[in-house]
């Protein structure tokens, strides 16, 4: 079983979707999580409407904060948070340097979370 922690600051968009998409990739393999450094305490409408394009349901996500994760990890990816995202162990540490889709138009928002889906596959093909 590979852990996998996804961070970004509010946890509401971007590291809600590559946790999903860890879930739809990854099967019973891989247990995913995602946390924020200050957590909105919401997941974005929007995130929840363009991940239900796909199937997957998000409304059953939380926004949770770092605090709320514990454990080791295989990787630890932060989506481009900077200093907002602090240290977490991991044999594995990434950061995506991903633009906040939450203030994008459709047609970008859709391109963060493709591209998030790509990076998802990617690194659990390499775990």
């Amino acid at each position: 079983m590979k852990r996998v922690l996804f961070v970004c600051i509010e946890n509401s968009n971007r590291s809600q979707m590559a946790e999903a998409f860890a879930h739809i990739y990854g099967g019973e393999g891989v247990e995913a999580f995602s946390a924020g450094s200050r957590p909105s305490g919401v997941i974005n409408p929007k995130a929840v409407r363009f991940m239900g394009e796909l199937g997957y349901d998000l409304t059953s996500h939380a926004s949770k904060s770092l605090d709320d994760i514990a454990g080791e990890f295989d990787a630890v990816i932060t989506m481009g948070c900077g200093d907002s995202c602090p240290w977490v162990p991991a044999k594995r540490r990434e950061d995506w340097g991903l633009a906040d889709p939450k203030h994008m138009d459709d047609e970008g928002y859709r391109s963060v979370r493709d591209d998030i889906a790509a990076r998802v596959k990617h690194l659990l093909a390499e775990l």
